[in-house]
């Protein structure tokens, strides 16, 4: 049996209790910038709209290699934030007790929706609001304008988002951490994880020291590198996903047990 404080239970209640606290003071302090910046908010929309949706942009998209590169960051950067079609988050999904593969696939789905719809919604409003009440920050990095956006908040914008980051890196570790070892314990076996470790610990340190665009570049080539294989299983598996999704959600069976998911 399993030590609850070792393995996917231990990597669980530690994120159950880091992960609440993180998105509690992010959220708190986007709201804070937001209501400081208020006069500010409605302009950002309006600005985020026109320069999406305005000729110029359409006609700036379509331009060369524009459009190019904005696919290639833009689904770069989404996989980031949400993971969709890594086929990472299935690995910890199918550890969950639940009464059917439809019903837990649907409480999965929505981290899609709270990630990016609402959190990186938020964050973008929050930036651009920041932008326009403090000029003087526009010029600074990517990196760099989140944190200048909460230093606007006096004494804990600071503390607030190093905590923040902190937890997120942390609780993201130890996720990946139990994707990684599934995946070579499918692979090799339990007799070559020790190897794994060691060298899954170095990559942590030289990921952290080195040159953050080679960093990125990495990261984005393993992530097409796990994507594309995915996508491609996604596909060939549609049947299976239609089929069970017939059975339990368009039946209206989803309080219905499928006895081979439980453990």
């Amino acid at each position: 049996m399993e030590n609850e404080f070792l393995g996917v239970k231990g990597i669980a209640r530690v994120c159950m209790a880091l992960v609440p606290i993180m998105a509690v003071l992010y959220v708190g302090g986007c709201i804070y910038i937001l209501f400081v910046n208020h006069n500010y908010v409605l302009p950002a929309l309006q600005l985020i709209l026109e320069s999406a949706f305005t000729p110029q942009a359409a006609g700036g998209g379509f331009a060369g290699t524009t459009v190019m590169m904005a696919a290639r960051y833009g689904i770069a950067r989404g996989l980031f934030s949400n993971e969709s079609g890594l086929g990472s988050a299935p690995i910890v999904a199918a550890a969950a007790q639940t009464r059917n593969s439809v019903r837990q696939a649907l409480v999965s789905s929505t981290g899609t929706f709270w990630d990016t719809v609402v959190i990186c919604a938020l964050t973008g409003i929050v930036l651009v609001s920041s932008i326009l009440a403090y000029p003087d920050i526009d010029h600074t990095s990517d990196a760099a304008l989140t944190k200048m956006a909460f230093a606007k908040i006096p004494y804990v914008g600071t503390p607030i988002l190093s905590f923040g980051i902190v937890t997120f890196a942390f609780s993201t570790i130890l996720g990946w951490t139990y994707y990684s070892e599934k995946a070579v314990e499918y692979l090799g076996g339990r007799k070559i994880m020790l190897g794994y470790r060691i060298i899954w610990i170095v990559m942590i340190y030289i990921g952290s020291v080195v040159n953050l665009s080679l960093v990125w570049n990495f990261a984005d080539i393993v992530n097409a590198l796990m994507a594309v294989p995915n996508l491609i299983s996604l596909l060939l598996l549609s049947g299976v996903l239609v089929k069970e999704t017939r059975a339990y959600l368009w039946s209206g069976h989803m309080d219905e047990y499928d006895d081979e998911m439980i453990r």
